[in-house]
């Protein structure tokens, strides 16, 4: 289906058409006429949907349609990481390029003059706030942040956000919400907690769900069976016999980037590394080196597995195996895109080979296996059993048995530490879904839910609307 079969906003066609966004994805044309309609959602699909879009888009055209209150916030839109609200402000700024519609990001680890920026947009009231959790929370502890007449509540990532122990902020924050609203919830898992939160939120949902999708064909996959200590002479072999142009290596430790940096770095190429401990500037700046090939390796936790979208990475390389199926998704999904042809190699070390058959059995087919080159020896053999997750500690036997398999695969920590414990799930953008989506709704429930704060315009077309105070015009 078209956008332009199921938007009228002809500014926001406008911007499709620049942006060459012809066709919707799955997702998008579910969602799309369920959010206009005024339905709260709940939505079960992986980043690489073009989930973005689907709540971007029709909100955009309520706000452009609809005269909303021009001194108040009427959308918050709520991201895990600094990176995510960075991108979703990004594809709201071109979404928007021609309608007078404000938006602000805000998170933390910003400079004096950032955060003054973000307490002027919260209190003159930008249209669109896309915020992190706790940053929110800080502008609103100092009394000038108003959200009593938010129309739209969104939750992006919701899973990863309650992983990531954000779980009573969201409900603070939703405290300060009127409940005449309209709220849409998307998650790449719907575990149990995610349900009981869509059930305290949102009312009477419209529900989508999108499987997992397998990894792009034109994704040349291959591992190494290794040894521990071989992993990084290996990494080394592939720099040699290649030069690296843009490659991505993923490592489950802050401890351990900061080692792997150090380490290729040695081999005199240009390397990057990014995770938590950074400051925000200092992101941002190894992002756009990347970006712009003047950094031709960035070594990463799973804070990268999230939030850039960058065309021509040609290499990922998983220098631990992902702690689930859905992570080693997303991170091999960082290449092969806009129809290129990508490579994803991983090192599966001894304690590591239960976990990868795991998601070679939800990839439905045998990873090749490269041979370890010969002058770094033998490695160890891959078994064909029953897939068992490694040691007996990492199953959770032994001491503590079943409550210490809990406590590992819990996710308070979001990039793990140096011992390997769980980190969130990475994740894909902008790429349409290969399943087909699954639709429910309650029997009998009201088509549409109107907002109280908005009315129709009464200004004659092609009159522009108020310009906003605060915040940035997109």
């Amino acid at each position: 289906m078209r956008f332009d079969e199921l938007l009228e906003n002809e500014d926001v066609l406008d911007a499709l058409w620049d942006m060459h966004f012809d066709e919707c994805t799955p997702i998008q044309e579910k969602a799309i006429p369920a959010v206009l309609d005024g339905r709260d959602l709940l939505a079960c699909a992986q980043t690489g949907t073009g989930k973005t879009a689907a709540y971007l888009l029709p909100v955009i055209d309520l706000l452009s349609t609809y005269q909303y209150p021009s001194d108040a916030v009427n959308c918050v839109i709520m991201a895990p990481t600094r990176e995510l609200a960075q991108q979703i402000d990004q594809q709201m700024q071109g979404f928007s390029y021609f309608l007078p519609i404000s938006s602000m990001p805000v998170y933390g680890g910003t400079d004096g003059h950032t955060y003054e920026q973000q307490r002027k947009s919260l209190k003159a009231g930008a249209d669109v706030i896309i915020a992190t959790p706790g940053r929110l929370l800080a502008h609103l502890s100092m009394g000038y942040v108003d959200l009593s007449k938010v129309s739209f509540f969104i939750l992006d990532e919701a899973d990863r956000m309650l992983d990531m122990g954000f779980y009573d902020d969201i409900m603070q924050i939703v405290g300060r919400l009127p409940k005449e609203r309209q709220t849409l919830l998307f998650s790449a898992t719907m575990p149990p907690k995610i349900q009981q939160l869509a059930n305290t939120i949102l009312n009477n949902p419209f529900e989508i769900k999108l499987a997992v999708s397998k990894p792009a064909e034109k994704i040349r996959q291959t591992a190494y069976v290794c040894y521990e200590t071989q992993k990084l002479d290996i990494l080394r072999h592939i720099f040699k016999q290649k030069a690296p142009e843009k490659v991505i290596v993923f490592s489950s430790s802050k401890l351990k980037v900061k080692e792997l940096a150090r380490a290729v770095k040695q081999l005199n190429v240009k390397v990057g590394e990014m995770h938590s401990d950074l400051e925000q500037s200092r992101r941002e700046e190894v992002m756009l080196a990347f970006k712009a090939g003047r950094i031709n390796v960035l070594v990463a936790t799973d804070i990268v597995a999230r939030g850039i979208d960058i065309d021509d990475i040609e290499l990922v390389i998983n220098y631990d195996v992902p702690h689930e199926a859905e992570d080693y998704v997303h991170r091999v999904g960082r290449t092969a895109r806009a129809d290129r042809d990508g490579r994803a190699i991983t090192f599966v070390n001894e304690k590591e080979m239960g976990k990868f058959r795991l998601i070679e059995r939800f990839l439905e087919k045998e990873v090749e296996k490269e041979p370890v080159p010969e002058a770094l020896g033998s490695g160890p053999e891959y078994g064909k059993g029953r897939p068992r997750g490694g040691s007996d500690k990492e199953r959770g036997r032994g001491r503590g048995g079943r409550d210490r398999k809990r406590s590992r695969t819990g996710r308070a920590n979001p990039e793990g530490t140096a011992q390997g414990k769980s980190t969130p799930s990475g994740k894909m953008q902008n790429s349409a879904a290969d399943s087909k989506p699954a639709e429910s709704a309650k029997e009998g429930a009201p088509k549409k839910r109107y907002h109280r704060h908005r009315r129709k315009k009464g200004t004659q077309p092609g009159q522009p609307l108020p310009d906003k105070k605060g915040g940035t015009n997109s």
